[in-house]
C-alpha cells in the first residue's frame, strides 16, 4: 500500500472542550489550576510537600519531603508513615460514608453499588481473613481474580495489613500464574472459580499450579462463574 494512503492516528490534534455547565463545577477551577502550575514550576519540592501534608493522612508525618542524597535515586517522604487503605476508605467515613465508591456492572447483567462504608467493612473483614491465614506485614499475596469488586477489596485489605499484593491477570494460564507466584515468593493466592469476558464464562486455574508453588493447604476461591471447583490439600489424592 502506498504511504500516501496510510493515515496516521498517532498524533491527535482535535480538541473536545467540556460543556460549560460541567466546567463551572470543575475542581480545581481554572484560576486555581494556573496558580498551582506556577507554584510547582517555582518550587516543585515545596509544592508536593504542601499537597502531601494537606491531602494525605499520615500516621507519622514526614520531615524531609525529598531525599536526593543518592541521586539519581530519589526518595519522597522517606521518614513518613501512612496506610493507603486508611487514606482510601477511613478518611471518607465521617462525611461520605454512604456515597457510592464503586458502581459495578458485570457482564451477566448483575449490578452492585458499594459505598465507602461497604468497602471499609468488607476490606476490614478480608484483612482479618488474611490475618487468620497467617499473613503479616511484608508478606506477598497474589490476587488472581476476574474484574470484580472483590479484587479491589483484596488490594485494600493487603494494604491495611502492610502486605504486598501482586495482581495477576485472570486470563493467564496455570503456568503463567505459577511463575508469578514463585517470582513474588507469595504466601497466599486469592482467586475465584472463574469470571466473564466477551459474554462467555472464563475459568481460572484448576489449582495445581497454586498447590505446586505455595507449601500451604489450598482454599476454595470466590464463586463468580458458577462453576464447581474442587480443591484438595497438597499431598493428598
Amino acid at each position: 500500500m502506498a504511504r500516501k494512503n496510510i493515515q496516521s492516528v498517532l498524533h491527535e490534534e482535535r480538541l473536545f472542550p467540556p460543556p460549560p455547565h460541567f466546567a463551572e463545577h470543575a475542581s480545581p477551577a481554572a484560576a486555581e489550576l494556573e496558580r498551582m502550575y506556577a507554584k510547582a514550576h517555582e518550587d516543585y519540592v515545596g509544592f508536593w510537600a504542601d499537597l502531601a501534608a494537606v491531602e494525605i493522612t499520615w500516621h507519622r508525618p514526614f520531615s524531609v519531603p525529598l531525599d536526593d542524597t543518592d541521586a539519581p535515586n530519589y526518595r519522597w517522604f522517606n521518614d513518613g508513615e501512612l496506610n493507603v487503605s486508611y487514606n482510601c476508605l477511613d478518611v471518607h467515613l465521617a462525611a461520605r460514608a454512604d456515597k457510592v465508591a464503586i458502581l459495578f456492572e458485570g457482564e451477566p447483567g448483575d449490578v452492585r453499588k458499594l459505598t465507602y462504608r461497604d468497602l471499609h467493612r468488607e476490606g476490614c473483614r478480608f484483612a482479618n481473613a488474611l490475618k487468620a491465614q497467617g499473613i503479616e506485614k511484608g508478606d506477598r499475596v497474589v490476587i488472581y481474580l476476574p474484574l470484580i469488586p472483590e479484587a479491589v477489596i483484596a488490594m485494600l485489605a493487603c494494604a491495611r495489613l502492610g502486605a504486598i499484593h501482586s495482581v495477576v491477570f485472570g486470563g493467564f494460564s496455570s503456568n503463567a500464574v505459577k511463575d508469578r507466584i514463585e517470582d513474588a515468593g507469595a504466601r497466599l493466592v486469592v482467586t475465584a472459580d472463574g469470571g466473564w469476558r466477551g459474554g462467555n464464562p472464563t475459568f481460572t486455574s484448576d489449582g495445581s499450579a497454586v498447590r505446586s508453588s505455595i507449601p500451604t493447604r489450598a482454599k476454595p476461591g470466590l464463586r463468580r462463574s458458577e462453576r464447581s471447583v474442587k480443591r484438595k490439600a497438597r499431598g493428598k489424592k
